[in-house]
């Protein structure tokens, strides 16, 4: 529903044309709403404050003599948690793992996953023994090279949300943590050069550097690990480091750039 009000203006010397303006009542039904729940919120009349006192009883109520019956509570709560889990690991079991599976070229034993690893290229894919994918995984690549390579290792765990952008070759070896939110990325996937970016073209195979992730290594949060880098074995990575350059065997690398603060 629209109101319409007309206003008298000039236009030229001497003649009065009438123009309408529009007003929206829903915007006006919207602004009154929102002064009386701050009239309420203010408490500004003995009305309003006895309405904000109601409002917190019905937030705050509940209901009288739980503790009769807490044991059959929490007995349901276990229940719940017990078919939920069993109904999740069903859907990974006889759905998600099967369907990774026929992305690699091989996957060891033990492979847990919690979700399906979104999978959005041509990679050749290999995993170890023991290897824990805890929540999303991505694994991408661009189109240079026929046949990118990622190899996973025995025993590495892979936390929520990691990126693995793999054009030519990403190796992580055994025993690696990388924590949640990292980015592995063995390309910039764009030319360096503007007028070849502005085209679309992809960046050359030159440009292209493979990364390596040592043994034992260690990623904190949301750390990038970007082209032609090789993190050492048992090298620990802090949380939001950018790694541009080689990171030593077990010393502790933080920072953007990553630079080493202490051996190990």
């Amino acid at each position: 529903m629209l109101w319409r009000v007309y206003s008298r203006h000039t236009v030229h010397r001497g003649e009065v044309a009438r123009g309408p303006f529009e007003y929206d009542v829903r915007f006006v039904k919207k602004a009154e709403s929102v002064s009386f729940a701050l009239k309420i919120r203010r408490a500004e009349t003995p009305l309003y404050a006895n309405l904000k006192r109601l409002a917190k009883a019905v937030q705050t109520f509940q209901i009288p003599g739980l503790r009769i019956v807490v044991p059959l509570l929490r007995a349901i709560a276990a229940l719940n948690n017990l078919v939920v889990t069993a109904g999740r690991r069903m859907v990974v079991i006889f759905y998600r793992a099967p369907l990774f599976r026929s992305y690699c070229v091989t996957v060891g034993r033990n492979l847990y996953l919690e979700q399906l690893p979104s999978v959005t290229s041509h990679t050749r894919i290999w995993v170890g023994d023991d290897v824990h994918v805890s929540g999303t995984l991505v694994i991408a690549s661009s189109h240079v090279f026929d046949a990118p390579e990622l190899t996973i290792g025995n025993r590495v765990f892979l936390g929520h949300q990691v990126t693995i952008h793999a054009s030519k070759r990403v190796v992580i070896e055994d025993g690696v943590l990388i924590a949640q939110g990292c980015y592995i990325a063995d390309s910039d996937d764009h030319p360096r050069d503007r007028d070849l970016r502005l085209s679309g073209y992809p960046c050359s195979a030159e440009e292209i550097r493979p990364v390596r992730i040592g043994r034992g290594a260690w990623l904190g949060r949301s750390c990038y690990v970007l082209k032609g880098v090789t993190v050492g074995e048992g090298a620990i990575i802090g949380a939001c480091s950018v790694v541009v350059s080689d990171v030593p065997p077990f010393c502790i690398a933080v920072g953007n750039p990553a630079r080493v603060v202490q051996k190990l």
